[in-house]
């Protein structure tokens, strides 16, 4: 388990960026799977995220996930639901302790909130999607409908695909600098064939810089290239796999 040494100074408030490793699953999945929209074996599945909910302190029932759909929805839970009725969604707010808001990520940046004073956390699930059409805005702005102030709120992105990993085309680069022609410092130069390299970690912090948030901490890892410790949906693809397992990143307010 990777943490954020912001996150980890904060009293009351557990968190977590889990690996691939230290579960029970085998073959494309291992071995610490924790998406139920994968194909893997659903009890290989429910004890990855079990072993997941205790390294937290919260009980396995206690930890909930949402039907991502690189979206721009955030939703406020005060209690959990079975895994079979997750709302879609690509975020979720919670004031209640022992809740415990899980994000599934193979690329994409899971983003961690909390404002320990106003007792509220969010967990964001940012893909270049959900970033680029408000995601973040409405974890913040649903944060502070219950309580938290944007002054005070810790923002923690975790393991994601990395610059040099995250090649796209033309007119990925032509429809983010549409957006803002500042994003254009997010992408390197075209190479040879016409390509680009994205950082979505240095976009997701000047999008909540420009929210007003400057706590900001990004936990340097890359999915893509780091195999042994991350599952990565680029690299699946580029493989020509079936499917490919989620890691699970987390955060609680202790009961």
């Amino acid at each position: 388990m990777i943490t954020a040494e912001s996150l980890v100074s904060l009293p009351g408030v557990h968190h977590g960026f889990f690996t691939r490793e230290g579960g029970v699953s085998g073959g494309l999945y291992a071995s610490r799977n924790c998406g139920y929209g994968s194909q893997d074996r659903s009890d290989h599945v429910r004890e990855n995220r079990r072993r997941s909910a205790e390294a937290l302190g919260a009980d396995a029932q206690a930890l909930v996930t949402v039907h991502q759909t690189h979206s721009n929805l955030a939703l406020f839970t005060e209690s959990p639901w079975q895994p079979l009725d997750a709302p879609k969604a690509d975020a979720m707010v919670c004031d209640q302790p022992g809740v415990a808001l899980g994000i599934l990520t193979a690329d994409c940046a899971p983003v961690l909130f909390a404002d320990p004073d106003a007792g509220v956390i969010g967990a964001a699930h940012a893909g270049w999607r959900g970033a680029l059409t408000g995601i973040l805005d409405n974890t913040v702005a649903e944060m502070e409908r219950r309580g938290a102030d944007r002054a005070r709120i810790l923002a923690a992105i975790g393991p994601r695909i990395g610059h040099d990993s995250y090649e796209v085309g033309p007119e990925f680069y032509d429809r983010f600098v549409a957006e803002d022609a500042d994003n254009a410092r997010h992408f390197s130069a075209r190479d040879g064939n016409g390509r680009h390299r994205f950082d979505i970690a240095g976009y997701i912090v000047r999008r909540l810089g420009a929210l007003g948030l400057d706590r900001l901490e990004t936990v340097a890892h890359d999915t893509f290239a780091e195999e042994d410790r991350f599952f990565s949906y680029r690299r699946s693809v580029k493989r020509g796999e079936p499917d490919y397992g989620r890691c699970l990143s987390a955060i609680a307010l202790a009961a």
